[in-house]
C-alpha cells in the first residue's frame, strides 16, 4: 500500500476524531496504528474504545496536557523524547499508520522543531500512511501534504455556556 500525508487543521471540532476514525478503519482492515498524542496528557473517553483494539492499535501521549501560557522545560522535554520515539516508529515499518495529533500545537509552541517534522513527512517510508492533527497547521506542513481538510468552526454549544461531554468532547 502507497502511503501518503494527510493534515486535519483548523479551528473546528473534530480533528482528532477525524484521525481516530481512520484509526478505527485502518484497524478494520487489520493494519498497524501508532497514535502519538502531543500537548495531551490524562484520560480521554477515546482510550476507552482503544483499549478494546490493542491489538491493532497503539496510543501514546507525549504531553502532560494542554498548554494554556508558557510551556514548561518537563514540557519540551516530553514532546522532543515523543518525536524521537515516533521517528523510531515510523522507520521501523512495524506500523501502517501513523497518527500525530495534536502535533500542530506542539510546533506552534516550538515544543518540536519544524524542520524536524517536515524532515519526518519528506523521509517516511513509502508504505505508512502519516496523519497529523491539530490548529495552525504551518503552510510548510500543508504544502508538503498529499491531503489537507480544514475543520471550520461555524457555530459551537460551548458559545452558550455548554462544557465538554463524556463520550461527546472528552
Amino acid at each position: 500500500m502507497q502511503g501518503y500525508v494527510q493534515v486535519y487543521t483548523g479551528n473546528g471540532k473534530g480533528k482528532t476524531t477525524a484521525a481516530f476514525g481512520l484509526a478505527l478503519r485502518a484497524a478494520g482492515a487489520n493494519l498497524k496504528v501508532f497514535i502519538g498524542q502531543f500537548v495531551k496528557g490524562g484520560h480521554y473517553s477515546e482510550l476507552n474504545s482503544l483499549a478494546h483494539l490493542l491489538e491493532f492499535v497503539t496510543i501514546k501521549q507525549f504531553g502532560l496536557g494542554f498548554i494554556y501560557s508558557q510551556p514548561t522545560g518537563e514540557d519540551y522535554a516530553i514532546a522532543q523524547e515523543g518525536l524521537k520515539e515516533i521517528n523510531s516508529i515510523i522507520y521501523s515499518q512495524r506500523y501502517q499508520v501513523v497518527i500525530l495529533d495534536e502535533i500542530t500545537i506542539a510546533l506552534k509552541y516550538n515544543l518540536v522543531a519544524l524542520e524536524e517534522v517536515l524532515d519526518l513527512i519528506r523521509n517516511k517510508p513509502d508504505s505508512v500512511e502519516l496523519v497529523l492533527t491539530g490548529r495552525d497547521a504551518p503552510p510548510e506542513v500543508i504544502e508538503e501534504a498529499d491531503l489537507v481538510t480544514e475543520m471550520r468552526e461555524i457555530k459551537h454549544y460551548a458559545s452558550k455556556g455548554v462544557s465538554s461531554r463524556l463520550g461527546i468532547e472528552k
